[in-house]
């Protein structure tokens, strides 16, 4: 394999150019690889989310970059706990109002 900054051939498995330094394509997909790792989709996450929205909104907004499918797990947890809270307030208040008529 050749380096595609300085032209020098280079070991096929190498991370870096051994003459200029810089990053091959090995490096960048085995970083890839390592973040893919960490970042799942995640249900414990995703219920944690969802019973209290509050947390799962902070957790998405840390993760957000970082590991982007366990966010999207807390941040899909904490939007649909979010809105069968507020639908279940708005029907107690419409059955507390039939009470008052």
């Amino acid at each position: 394999m050749f380096c595609y900054k300085c032209g020098k051939e280079i070991d096929d498995e190498a991370v870096i150019c051994v003459h200029c330094g810089v990053a091959t394509k090995n490096n960048t997909q085995s970083m890839r690889t390592a973040a893919n790792a960490e970042d799942s989709s995640n249900f414990g996450f995703a219920v944690l989310g969802f019973l209290i929205p509050l947390v799962g909104l902070i957790l998405y907004l840390m993760w957000k970059d970082a590991t982007p499918l366990k966010a999207k797990s807390c941040g899909t947890g904490a939007l649909i706990g979010f809105v069968v809270t507020v639908a279940g307030w708005g029907c107690v208040a419409c059955i507390g109002m039939a009470d008052m008529l």
